[in-house]
């Protein structure tokens, strides 16, 4: 199957998904993961209507998607990998939107960037649901006034919350905490399900989902 019919597919399983959680249509966004494709390849998935991709890293980011971006008006661009706050001024100068915002030092970061800048980007919490010691991402139980925090004192809108389950779990308890802890800090985007349980997070409530080797094919 070729990179075009791949994505072509998760679009439609995205949609049946949806119809299937009773969600209205186009309620759930697809965040193609780009990381590691040569913007020749990401081209394909531009062509074939995609205009929303996530990417890990900052410097990688840079050398493709400035000259992609200039090329197709419209494109989203999703940071979706842990943040350093020393690329904080290339991450707003570049990203529209960071999902990965996780420590009082990256959102104070944020915030100072996005004011020199006079750029304001849509932002996201990760939270590790699975308090993995290797992982990013805030706690759940830390969350609440972490967004609080970022609201009440740095002025951040944060419109959503982000989550990578435990690869060898069922990543449906994980999905269902998410969601409540959204519901509970008052945000409504929820980041989460990708290539192996996308369709799995939209049940419990996904307004977007971050697909990669479903789409581009093993890196």
């Amino acid at each position: 199957m070729e990179l075009q019919e791949r994505l072509k597919d998760v679009w439609s399983r995205i949609a049946a998904a949806g119809r299937d959680a009773g969600r209205p249509e186009r309620s759930v966004q697809l965040v193609a993961v780009s990381k590691t494709f040569e913007a020749d390849t990401i081209r394909l998935a531009i062509e074939a209507g995609q205009r929303v991709f996530g990417e890990n890293r900052v410097q990688e980011s840079q050398g493709k998607w400035p000259e992609l971006k200039a090329e197709t008006p419209g494109i989203e661009l999703h940071l979706i990998g842990p943040l350093q706050s020393n690329k904080a001024a290339e991450a707003v100068a570049l990203f529209d939107v960071i999902e990965t915002i996780d420590r009082e030092k990256i959102a104070r970061a944020i915030a100072e960037e996005m004011k020199r800048q006079g750029k304001t980007l849509r932002l996201y919490v990760q939270v590790n649901t699975g308090l993995e010691p290797q992982k990013a991402g805030i706690a759940p139980d830390d969350t609440a006034a972490f967004v609080n925090f970022c609201r009440d004192e740095l002025g951040l809108a944060i419109e959503g919350l982000m989550c990578i389950p435990p690869a060898d779990e069922n990543p449906g308890p994980h999905f269902a905490l998410l969601a409540k802890l959204a519901e509970k800090c008052g945000v409504k985007k929820l980041s989460m399900g990708m290539s192996g349980d996308y369709e799995i997070a939209i049940a419990f409530g996904a307004t977007s989902v971050r697909v990669g080797s479903a789409i581009f094919g093993t890196r």
